[in-house]
């Protein structure tokens, strides 16, 4: 999912910010930034919601750093291209609380479907479609 990141910021010239708990290669020829958080439960995400602005686009596939996000004015984006809205976030959440506690009873959910091409189509769509809006509205990028 990087790569598809990277070649679309590429083409749009935003800048990216990767955020983990440790060092990882990125890119050096455009603006990417890596910022290495404590390696503490949800650092990562706090430090993502803590820092993301009106504008900001944040691809996750976690629902509630989504919730987070979105309540900072930020574009949410899971990497299947879901886009997480104000509509759909409480449901998102609803359901992901729904699954852990029937796992948690001992229940198997299943888990996600695996990683396919369209969804990797899928994703470029909507993460291009959320650039364009964001420029329409005025807002970065």
């Amino acid at each position: 999912m990087k790569l598809e990141i990277y070649k679309v910021a590429r083409r749009y010239g935003l800048g990216v910010t990767l955020v983990a708990g440790s060092w990882m290669r990125i890119p050096t020829d455009v603006d990417f930034t890596l910022t290495i958080v404590d390696q503490g439960f949800d650092a990562a995400d706090d430090w993502i919601a803590g820092n993301v602005a009106a504008g900001d686009i944040v691809i996750t596939a976690d629902i509630p750093l989504a919730a987070r996000c979105l309540e900072r004015g930020a574009y949410a984006l899971g990497p299947t291209g879901r886009p997480f809205t104000e509509l759909n976030i409480g449901d998102a959440l609803a359901t992901r609380n729904l699954l852990s506690e029937m796992r948690g009873a001992g229940i198997e959910s299943g888990g996600p479907a695996p990683f396919q091409a369209r969804d990797r189509s899928n994703f470029l769509q909507a993460l291009d479609r959320a650039i364009c809006a964001l420029r329409r509205e005025g807002n970065r990028p």
